[in-house]
């Protein structure tokens, strides 16, 4: 209610005395040399505090922007500062940055500021960074490769020599972005007399934040402390660590005010992270049967002119998942990371899943087309079975599954919707329509610690929450996750309601500020914070429950075993109207605790758990899409969308049916209409939302959802994340059910998005075969 009722308060909402705004010059050329910078101008406006440059911005740091992720030990690292030194390595890369009394001032400034460039070769695609006489962006580099790596599994050369069939595809992936409706923002105050850095921001991260500001502004992190109001969208963007955070504190330190530092919606396409961008390439090797027994490719990674803070991590996911739900016993993925002239690669929904997915869901239907067979046999003859968990797979092991069952789900809703008539009724009046599908599992509840560290991520991923039940008997839950609109609130809420029974109106959730709420390791993201975080409180609310009985059992003399609890009433079986409230529980641990608590327990009801997996949890779903498409336009009609899916036990059914609803949206954009285009000169194209096509209402098909739940093994509670789940199969069911649609031309689909001008290219090159 407080946020729909525009109660919320968000990043720009904070408003500090003496605060002044702060805006950031940006590259407009993608490569170059900085030979000088003439801020003069800038300075002497009236209403300018300070203007900072890279070069005075480095002196103050102590450290480059960091990379959390090296899963390559001798992996080249492309270091960045808050703002570019020497050189620009990509298009929207800060220059300088004016702290003055508006934003509308500081802007200002920004335009008497001179900088002169010497313009270098710009390297934009993976042919021009790999070609032998590439420009190189990164002088002491032997080329723009910064690491290789290899993930194997059995042997891949028997598979391939011993196969019936091999066959071979080339996918693309085109670059694209979260587009949150919140653009990024930042307040920072330094406090000139405690020399003490209290920041505001919209972050999936606050202790990773705190960190990482501790680390590259020299202070000790009791010295920093990370508040996140309402998070308005994040979906992987607001996890990174950037360099406008660094600058925001800098500007307050010269100034000895607070700075807020808002990215507007042009800064946005260049100054957020991208993703998504690769290249596979890829060999299966199978029997006649339709038995996959081996998989070998390539996977390019396409990253910015300098690392983001997850490096090549998206890239390293999609190789390391690329089996997806099937058993393929020889495994051999290479990974290549190469550096180009655009902005830092990072974190979006779906981390390396969609591709990986894509790959995987693609090769099935090649496979089954090449052997005349029926694509969903060939997904039941490879999906791991579910007696072959726990599973190992090139890198993680699945838990649990049931992934039959699931396609049989599947298989069952798009019957009952229908759409096999509807499809006939199409082609019968001479319309194009198709359905395809596509399985895909997930990898959440990121962690375990000691393994991810081993894996190469420079942070942990373990989850701490504490449950407190006050003196009135209403229960408080403190947690480091960030609410970004995903319900995590509501959801730990129930977790701890239903685990201490009482109601749901009794249960607060406090978040967002790293001095008051405990230490979550990775954040919220990885579709990690139900299942990690729903655990621990879980844990912590069970230990606490145990304490209440043992308190209401010495108040009303009985054993804590004849108790029990629902609506915040503690009873004993059988027994009408012998019973204690809640209330009076949190009165006796501390006020009146004189003859009400036992002389073995210690006054107040708390419990603190830090919960640590020691594996992933793997949620699992298949798709199915119904689309029409236009033979002389290319478009493409979503008609119909529907989702089996297993996240364990579900905690809330309308949160888990928005997020599945919310991620096929943008697994629709990713599939058909967003992609961030450069020009042939390295500048960016898509620079507004007239050129970067998201999918609006009008283009979203009615969705429906079915769920099954086969509960994680070794998480408390038996949950699964699925925050990722709806982006991840969506763009292979979408090419299929076009594929499907447009059978009698023979299209198959590499590449995203499918926009209408390749799509009829496609089709014209099918009626000429």
């Amino acid at each position: 209610m407080r946020l729909l009722t525009g109660r919320g308060q968000f990043v720009d909402d904070v408003h500090l005395p003496g605060m002044l705004e702060a805006a950031v010059l940006r590259s407009p050329v993608p490569h170059a040399r900085i030979l000088s910078v003439d801020v003069s101008a800038a300075v002497a406006l009236p209403g300018v505090f300070a203007v900072v440059t890279g070069a005075e911005v480095k002196a103050l740091v102590k450290a480059p922007q960091p990379v959390i992720w090296r899963t390559i030990p001798d992996m080249l690292i492309g270091f960045g500062y808050p703002l570019a030194v020497e050189k620009v390595m990509y298009p929207g890369q800060g220059v300088a940055a004016v702290a003055a009394k508006d934003r509308a001032t500081a802007e200002d400034a920004l335009e008497l500021i001179e900088v002169e460039y010497e313009e270098l070769p710009a390297v934009t695609t993976l042919e021009e960074a790999l070609a032998e006489d590439a420009p190189r962006l990164y002088e002491d580099w032997p080329s723009n490769v910064a690491g290789r790596t290899v993930i194997p599994k059995g042997d891949v050369a028997a598979a391939f020599a011993e196969a019936d069939v091999v066959l071979r595809e080339s996918f693309r992936f085109a670059r694209q972005m979260g587009t949150p409706l919140e653009t990024r923002g930042v307040v920072a105050n330094w406090d000139p007399f405690t020399d003490r850095l209290d920041v505001w921001l919209g972050t999936q991260a606050p202790n990773l934040a705190r960190e990482l500001l501790g680390e590259v502004l020299g202070l000790t992190v009791e010295k920093v402390r990370v508040r996140t109001p309402d998070v308005g969208g994040g979906f992987g963007n607001k996890f990174d660590f950037y360099g406008d955070e660094v600058v925001a504190s800098v500007l307050s330190k010269r100034t000895g005010k607070p700075v807020k530092l808002i990215e507007d919606r042009a800064e946005s396409f260049v100054a957020t992270v991208h993703s998504r961008e690769q290249k596979i390439d890829v060999e299966l090797a199978a029997k006649s049967d339709g038995t996959i027994t081996g998989l070998r490719g390539t996977v390019y990674g396409v990253l910015g002119g300098v690392l983001g803070t997850i490096g090549l991590g998206p890239c390293w996911t999609t190789a390391a998942l690329i089996t997806g739900p099937y058993d393929i016993p020889a495994v051999e993925m290479n990974v290549v990371v190469v550096m180009a002239n655009k902005s830092p690669y990072g974190s979006y929904r779906g981390y390396g899943l969609p591709k990986a997915n894509f790959v995987h869901e693609q090769l099935v239907e090649k496979l089954a087309r090449h052997l005349g067979m029926d694509a969903q046999t060939v997904r039941r003859r490879n999906f791991v079975p579910p007696e072959g968990f726990p599973y190992q797979s090139p890198v993680f092991v699945y838990d649990t599954g049931r992934y039959e069952e699931c396609l049989d789900l599947c298989l069952k809703s798009v019957e009952q919707a229908g759409w096999a008539e509807r499809v006939a009724r199409g082609r019968a009046d001479g319309v194009s329509i198709g359905i395809g599908y596509s399985f895909h599992n997930e990898a959440s509840a990121f962690a375990p610690s000691r393994i991810v560290n081993l894996a190469g991520l420079h942070h942990s991923s373990f989850d701490e929450e504490v449950v407190r039940i006050d003196s009135t008997g209403r229960v408080t839950v403190h947690t480091g996750l960030s609410a970004m609109g995903q319900g995590i609130h509501t959801a730990l809420a129930q977790v701890a309601g239903q685990a201490l029974g009482v109601p749901l109106d009794h249960v607060t959730v406090i978040s967002g500020d790293t001095d008051a709420c405990p230490y979550t390791g990775y954040g919220t993201g990885a579709s990690r914070a139900a299942a990690v975080g729903g655990a621990a409180v879980l844990n912590a609310a069970t230990r606490l429950k145990a304490k209440v009985l043992r308190i209401a059992g010495h108040i009303l003399e009985v054993s804590p075993d004849d108790l029990v609890v629902e609506d915040g009433v503690i009873s004993v079986q059988g027994v009408p109207g012998k019973s204690v409230t809640m209330a009076e529980i949190g009165d006796a641990a501390y006020r009146r605790i004189n003859g009400k608590l036992p002389e073995t327990e210690t006054p107040t009801l708390e419990e603190r758990e830090v919960f640590d997996p020691v594996n992933i949890a793997t949620s699992f779903g298949c798709t199915a899409v119904l689309a029409e498409v236009d033979h002389e336009t290319g478009v493409v009609a979503l008609l119909g969308y529907l989702i089996a899916h297993d996240c364990g036990t579900v905690i809330n059914p309308l949160i888990v049916d928005g997020q599945l609803h919310g991620g096929a949206a943008q697994a629709i954009g990713g599939a058909l209409y967003e992609e961030l285009a450069y020009g042939p000169d390295g500048r960016m194209v898509t620079s507004t939302f007239a050129d970067y096509l998201l999918p609006t209402a009008s283009e979203i098909p009615p969705f429906g959802i079915e769920h099954m739940s086969t509960p994680s093994d070794h998480i408390p509670g038996g949950f699964k994340g699925m925050g990722e789940a709806g982006v991840i199969g969506g763009g292979a069911a979408i090419a299929h059910a076009i594929e499907d649609a447009l059978s009698e031309y023979g299209v198959e689909i590499t590449s995203l998005p499918i926009t209408p001008p390749r799509l009829l290219a496609a089709i014209k090159q099918g009626a000429r075969r």
